[in-house]
């Protein structure tokens, strides 16, 4: 991945908005939210100034006015520079065609289940499908009520997080029927392992390697 000069998700967030016209930040605020963005973007509300400062420096907004709405504080309206929507049509761009290398916490998790015990790995994988399949039933109820109001351009990327649903759901019983019918090999010593914490034979030193 490109190194930015602004890396926060938020600030690509910021820029689309301002694609449609100045905005302060409170603004950019509501209609991120309007648009379901904090489900997409790990976004820290928080960091909001501190992102379209950021942006501002570096030439990606410039400030077009200062407004006073009543007694609240005055609040500086940005907009997008032509260097602004450069960068995040190229950050658009990356993020599409480059696979990202940074693995999930669940592939963390699966790495270290040696410690767990294949009962508890089976009870916790079978908690795990059924969280993910009522995500999935919900997100497919979603997609068909905004299916009826928008064009499917502005909802492939819930498209995407039902399919990466589905798919986790499919992996994660077809490997907890495995692991309950015996059908995953070492099961048994795991099991031993767990339970007397001594290493038998050849899977000791297959963990030791690792």
């Amino acid at each position: 991945m490109k190194r930015r000069k602004v890396g926060n998700l938020l600030g690509l967030a910021v820029l689309s908005v301002l694609l449609d016209g100045p905005k302060h930040p409170y603004e950019m605020a509501v209609v991120l939210k309007h648009r379901g963005k904090d489900s997409d973007l790990p976004i820290k509300w928080g960091s909001l100034y501190t992102v379209v400062a950021n942006l501002d420096k570096h030439g990606f907004l410039e400030a077009v006015e200062s407004v006073k709405d009543g007694g609240r504080p005055e609040r500086t309206v940005y907009r997008i520079t032509p260097a602004g929507r450069e960068e995040f049509e190229d950050w658009v761009r990356e993020l599409v065609g480059t696979v990202d290398r940074e693995p999930p916490r669940f592939k963390a998790g699966l790495s270290m289940l040696g410690v767990l015990g294949p009962d508890q790995t089976a009870a916790l994988l079978r908690q795990r499908a059924q969280a993910l399949e009522e995500r999935a039933e919900a997100q497919r109820t979603s997609l068909a009520q905004l299916g009826a109001l928008m064009p499917r351009l502005f909802l492939v990327e819930v498209e995407y997080d039902l399919a990466m649903v589905e798919a986790e759901a499919r992996w994660v019983r077809g490997f907890l029927d495995e692991l309950t019918s015996g059908a995953v090999p070492g099961t048994d010593a795991w099991r031993r392992w767990y339970e007397t914490g001594e290493l038998p034979g050849d899977f000791g030193e297959f963990v030791e390697e690792r």
